[in-house]
């Protein structure tokens, strides 16, 4: 069984207009709500993949219910703890430009903390759980050591895709795989500009070296990296017109679990997860699919030497 886990759940609010100009009314001409959060996103992307899985984390007031509301109207199995305050809202303008507006959310109080690892805890033994997302206020870094001790004994595949430095931690109990990005793998090992190619693939090296056993990093337009203790991989993305660059990772790791769910090659789980996450990054909200087959043409993939 597959689970996700996302403990800063939000709704994304994408908004469209022609410009956007101070101390004036802005008027939209298209907007769209969605259930977000990172392991929210890859609960919907697999989902429309035909995975069922259940989505743990936190949620509060009026909005939290929207958001499991609308998973459970796509079939998704919930198993939230509700918490005081209200799920907070983002904001995605795109005005000719890109504008990104995230809110911090309710503080999350120890005793909701304990009842998640608890829940973890009882996650069937050679289940998959996906923890994807930023922490939020009043959550510790170190509930992800925690969690990934947990995984380890209970011989659960933990899938991480988190900003914290907390995340080298877990290496000692062997996470399945990290999904960093470009700017998360700089601060993992304390750098303040960007990577090169050659800086990105020698940290990932770094992370297998450690204890991770698979490792992507989604590099937004220049696709992406693959790398374990056999091999490295780089795919180029296919090129669009980019709507919106907020859930195009999650759509990425979640189409590279589908596609390895269905006894595809990494080779193969790579192209589709690009040209995913590449779909995703054209649309105002998650991919629907249906340009998979045409983009899945325009990715290359570049076996690079260990």
């Amino acid at each position: 069984m597959i689970y996700t886990c996302t403990m800063n759940t939000a709704i994304d609010l994408y908004v469209a207009m022609e410009a956007l100009q101070p101390n004036t009314v802005n008027r939209t001409y298209d907007e769209d709500y969605q259930p977000n959060g990172k392991g929210v996103n890859v609960s919907v992307m697999l989902k429309k993949m035909g995975i069922p899985n259940t989505a743990l984390g936190f949620i509060g007031g009026f909005t939290g219910q929207f958001i499991k509301e609308e998973l459970e109207k796509l079939g998704i199995a919930t198993d939230f703890i509700e918490v005081e305050g209200n799920t907070r809202i983002n904001v995605f303008i795109n005005a000719n430009e890109e504008y990104k507006i995230v809110n911090r959310g309710p503080v999350i109080h120890q005793q909701a903390v304990n009842q998640l690892l608890a829940k973890i805890k009882k996650i069937p033994t050679k289940s998959t759980l996906i923890v994807s997302g930023s922490l939020p206020r009043g959550v510790e870094d170190q509930i992800l050591v925690s969690i990934a001790k947990i995984c380890n004994e209970n011989d659960l595949k933990l899938i991480l895709d988190a900003s914290s430095p907390a995340v080298l931690e877990t290496l000692a109990y062997r996470p399945y795989l990290l999904k960093p990005n470009e700017e998360e793998l700089a601060q993992l090992f304390g750098e303040e500009v960007s990577l090169s190619e050659e800086q990105m693939i020698a940290y990932g090296k770094e992370l297998i070296q450690r204890g991770a056993r698979h490792v992507i990093i989604s590099r937004g337009e220049a696709g992406a990296l693959y790398i374990d203790k056999q091999k490295i991989m780089k795919a180029s993305s296919p090129k669009g017109k980019v709507v919106n660059t907020a859930c195009a990772g999650d759509a990425l790791l979640a189409s590279y679990i589908a596609q390895t769910l269905s006894s595809a090659s990494i080779d193969e789980a790579l192209v589709y997860a690009v040209a995913t996450g590449a779909s995703t990054a054209f649309s105002k909200g998650l991919s629907d699919l249906r340009d998979i087959p045409d983009l899945i043409k325009d990715v290359d993939i570049q076996h690079l030497r260990r």
